[in-house]
């Protein structure tokens, strides 16, 4: 069981960690993508719509807009978005309007030359404010949730679509973010939007998951060979690595084989194909991208979003 002093850094380093990732999650949404209508739907993509016909800051609307959804899965879902996801969406929000280009236009001087006043953004194209708030977008969130957070929003209603009809998050994120996206494209009058807002859904969605759980960075292997002592043995002492040995029957010819399994690093596979091809040329060796590893010499990529830690 952690101390309470060990329980205090690691909630103090979830939190710094979050405000980053709000700082970085604002940004991408003031200087980029709010100036140029385009989102990857969510909150975010409501928000916008409010500012453009009404001119209330998008930060507020977005918060306006997450405090029933926090309500509605405290009664529907539990704890399951506890304090972190509300600060999260509370400070990315704020931070949203504190880094308006018009306001940062009016109290720093310095920034006048590189803020584009026709469209209050830090470019005159739409491309470039694409990719770069995506980009932006996907590795705040990232961060976000690399530290245990949340920013509420879309999160809440797809949580809740699962929970009560079983389709599948992803299935759900789709639905909803498609139907705010043709949304915004109506409402704009401009289809273009649409085209623009799937392109930084998809580049936030992958950028997401490598900052949140990082590149897929081990390699199982699945060897078959005659020289499975050698192969072992070589396997042990130059990459020291663990092998799994299953017991299988050939599909045609019915021979009882051993099959190895290792996991190893991706640049332990040059030296892996080496043994196993200097031991047995004619091995049957098959490689697959292993998502997560738990255990000795491996860093897992599992995000653990529990309850906040209760005090000591």
């Amino acid at each position: 069981m952690k101390s309470r002093i060990g329980r205090i850094f690691e909630n103090t380093k979830d939190f710094i960690g979050i405000i980053i990732g709000c700082v970085i999650f604002a940004i991408s949404y003031a200087w980029f993508l709010i100036p140029f209508k385009v989102s990857p739907g969510g909150v975010g993509g409501i928000a916008q719509v409010i500012n453009h016909f009404t001119g209330f800051p998008a930060g507020i609307s977005m918060i306006i807009i997450n405090v029933p959804l926090f309500i509605l899965a405290y009664f529907f879902l539990g704890k399951q978005f506890g304090f972190r996801s509300f600060f999260g969406m509370f400070v990315g929000s704020i931070l949203i309007d504190l880094f308006s280009p018009e306001l940062l236009y009016k109290n720093f001087p310095f920034l006048r030359e590189i803020i584009n006043t026709q469209y209050w953004a830090f470019t005159d194209n739409i491309l470039l404010a694409s990719i770069a708030g995506s980009v932006l977008l996907g590795l705040g969130l990232g961060i976000i949730f690399r530290f245990r957070g949340s920013t509420g929003g879309t999160d809440i209603p797809v949580a809740m679509l699962k929970q009560y009809t079983g389709v599948s998050m992803g299935s759900g994120y789709w639905v909803i973010e498609t139907a705010i996206i043709f949304g915004i494209g109506v409402v704009f009058k401009d289809l273009n939007l649409i085209i623009w807002g799937y392109l930084n859904l998809f580049i936030t969605t992958q950028i997401v998951d490598i900052t949140a759980e990082g590149l897929p960075y081990v390699k199982g292997a699945y060897i078959i060979s005659k020289a499975e002592a050698a192969i072992k043995s070589r396997i042990f002492d130059e990459l020291d690595r663990g092998i799994t040995v299953f017991h299988s029957e050939g599909g045609y010819t019915g021979n009882q084989r051993n099959v190895m399994f290792c996991a190893v690093n991706r640049r332990q596979v040059t030296q892996l194909r080496r043994i196993v091809k200097e031991e047995d040329p004619k091995a049957f060796m098959y490689l697959v991208d292993v998502n997560d590893v738990m255990g000795d010499g491996f860093k897992s990529r599992v995000l653990d979003f529990q309850p906040d830690s209760p005090p000591a």
